[in-house]
């Protein structure tokens, strides 16, 4: 019984693509000396080594480091439509979670910040703070403004140094830096009303529109986060209208839809609409305490750049 020839050649230049495919990948020849040894062509032992990927002979296995989560990262990304996430591992007896968070975004901005962005910032976050003071000083402009979102919260000296945090990224990615001259929450609506007619105010007001990137703490209602915002009786009705967290002083319920409430009319900052069309926003936050904001402000759409810890990715994505 004679073979079939067609069988027979089949055979062989599978034969032929296995034997080149060991010899790259598992012997790490280079293709000029496997085309000498084989007395091939060097472009067909490349075509070669293209179909053995594509019969199945080669497949790629990526094994991610110690510390690596880009699957978790991905799956981020695909559920809550997120331009990009960073997962950090963070052990699991560190309750303080701000260092490691602080170092990964500080990375992220170094490589990122590659020139021509107007940078908003919410300069009472102590994340933020912990991760300014990790960025190191970029030789060339890396940024064209970074523009303060809403005016100082708590004592006189929190307000000064957060005018030095907007002072000191300006400095490190050589922007001009811009402030807002006013406190971020007022007594009054009325008192609002007649700031928001300072003309230096105005200013920023219209730079805002400028914003491609903003960076920002994800917050719950906790008072000592934002230097005593909410106050206990914007706390209550706060609760009682499900807020479960803020963006920029911007509450939201459990399920990311802006909560109008009281505090609404005295808060001096970026509006909601101006803030969510900015290209790129950034919200950095971690630990389980913050799950649920975390959760709303990724579901809402606050944040669509996500920075966190491992523990609450496994749970975002659970």
């Amino acid at each position: 019984m004679t073979q079939d020839p067609e069988h027979d050649v089949t055979r062989d230049h599978l034969r032929l693509l296995a034997r080149v495919a060991r010899m790259y990948h598992e012997q790490g020849i280079r293709q000029p000396e496997i085309a000498a040894a084989l007395n091939l062509s060097q472009p067909r032992v490349s075509r070669l080594l293209k179909e053995a990927v594509t019969r199945g002979l080669v497949r790629t296995v990526v094994t991610l480091p110690d510390g690596v989560h880009t699957e978790l990262e991905e799956e981020l990304q695909r559920r809550y439509g997120l331009r990009d996430a960073v997962v950090v591992d963070v052990e699991d007896f560190q309750e303080d979670v701000i260092p490691p968070l602080a170092t990964a975004a500080a990375a992220y901005l170094d490589v990122t910040l590659i020139g021509g962005d107007v940078v908003g910032l919410t300069p009472w976050s102590r994340t933020l703070q912990a991760t300014v003071s990790r960025l190191p000083q970029k030789n060339a402009r890396a940024a064209e403004r970074v523009i303060q979102l809403a005016g100082g919260l708590g004592r006189p000296e929190a307000q000064v140094h957060a005018t030095r945090l907007i002072a000191r990224l300006a400095d490190l990615t050589n922007a001009r830096p811009v402030f807002v001259p006013l406190p971020g929450v007022v007594a009054t609506s009325a008192i609002r009303e007649a700031l928001l007619q300072d003309p230096d105010l105005a200013e920023v007001q219209a730079q805002w529109h400028d914003l491609t990137l903003t960076l920002t703490g994800i917050g719950g209602l906790d008072p000592a986060v934002h230097g005593g915002v909410p106050g206990p009786a914007d706390q209550e009705e706060l609760r009682g209208l499900g807020a479960v967290g803020d963006v920029c002083l911007h509450f939201f319920d459990a399920t990311g839809k802006p909560v109008a409430s009281a505090l609404d009319r005295r808060v001096i900052g970026i509006d909601s609409a101006t803030f969510r069309a900015v290209e790129r926003r950034v919200g950095i936050a971690g630990g389980l305490r913050k799950l649920a904001a975390i959760k709303a402000a990724v579901e809402g759409g606050w944040v669509n750049v996500l920075i966190t810890d491992l523990r609450v990715a496994r749970r975002l994505c659970a």
